[in-house]
């Protein structure tokens, strides 16, 4: 990674708060202020002639179905809306919640979306009809900001203001785990799953165990055991709060972006131990680079099971 800039978009009117790369990483999707979205290419930079035009308000939120073909989109006016990419025109449009819509994702096969707003609810929506077929609600109804499927497609991670990460099974529609030590009260942040251990035994004969990462709004990315919850790792990573975490469990690495202007790559070493180091990238300017039972029926029928088991959390077989 040399940090070197190979292009830079231009063609919003306002700030852009989402971006995301298409599954064939030839396309790029941007979500601004000016409630558009806009497409561009990878390789040459230069911005498709038709933007994705329908929302009244800021959009927060966006991301690639695993095809490629559609986009799902948040924004401040309360809906989620289903684009086709080709065409660049809505093919549904969601009222979703009854607050900011901020954080929208893709199960690992199209078929389902969930999003969440700060109106407390996480909803799971049948992308073929619209319909919503699960709404999730925490007893203690604090805002969520972020939402992400499992790999294995079979749970929910969702981000709450109340410095919590929980993971919902959302077939029965409840929260199997809670994740804490992080601080998360005031900012949007973000994270997602990996996987470690060491295959000579160190964790398990052969073992891969599954973690969740998140940001924190300490200057922190913290790592927890999905099944048994014990933070594994905290580690100071950014001057300020850490806005948002990914993972590519292929190539062992991570990437971090906080409000210190900041994106980070990581490299984990020694496994077991989740040691990490970082290479950083500089950002010119503001950070604009890098989370009830309606038809249970209805989600059975599209391969969903009632229950899971979290040990296969990130196992795409499961």
């Amino acid at each position: 990674m040399t940090g070197k800039s190979l292009h830079t978009l231009e063609g919003h009117l306002a700030g852009i708060s989402t971006i995301a790369w298409s599954p064939d990483s030839r396309t790029i999707a941007s979500g601004s202020d000016d409630k558009s979205i806009r497409l561009w290419d990878a390789v040459s930079g230069r911005a498709y002639p038709l933007q994705l035009l329908g929302h009244h308000n800021y959009i927060y939120s966006i991301a690639f179905s695993p095809k490629g073909n559609m986009i799902v989109s948040g924004s401040y006016d309360e809906a989620v809306f289903l684009w086709d990419v080709r065409t660049a025109r809505v093919m549904r449009s969601l009222p979703a919640h009854s607050d900011p819509v901020g954080g929208v994702d893709f199960i690992r096969d199209g078929t389902l979306i969930a999003s969440c707003a700060g109106d407390g609810l996480i909803r799971i929506w049948d992308t073929a009809t619209g319909q919503c077929l699960r709404t999730l609600v925490h007893e203690d109804n604090a805002p969520v900001s972020s939402v992400r499927f499992a790999p294995n497609g079979k749970f929910v991670l969702a981000w709450t203001l109340d410095s919590c990460v929980r993971l919902w099974n959302y077939v029965e529609g409840r929260c199997v785990k809670t994740y804490q030590g992080h601080q998360n009260a005031k900012f949007s942040l973000g994270g997602g799953f990996g996987v470690y251990g060491d295959e000579t035994g160190e964790v398990g004969l052969g073992e891969k165990k599954a973690f969740a990462v998140s940001g924190s709004e300490t200057g922190e990315i913290v790592w927890w055991d999905v099944q048994s919850k014990e933070i594994l790792q905290k580690e100071m990573a950014h001057e300020g709060c850490v806005l948002g975490v990914d993972t590519w469990a292929a190539g062992g690495l991570m990437v971090s972006c906080g409000l210190d202007k900041t994106v980070r790559i990581w490299e984990r070493e020694n496994e077991p131990e989740m040691e990490i180091t970082e290479e950083e990238v500089e950002v010119d300017g503001a950070l604009k680079v890098e989370v009830e039972v309606e038809d249970v029926t209805q989600m059975e029928s599209n391969g969903m099971q009632t229950s899971g088991d979290l040990e296969g959390t990130l196992s795409e077989g499961n």
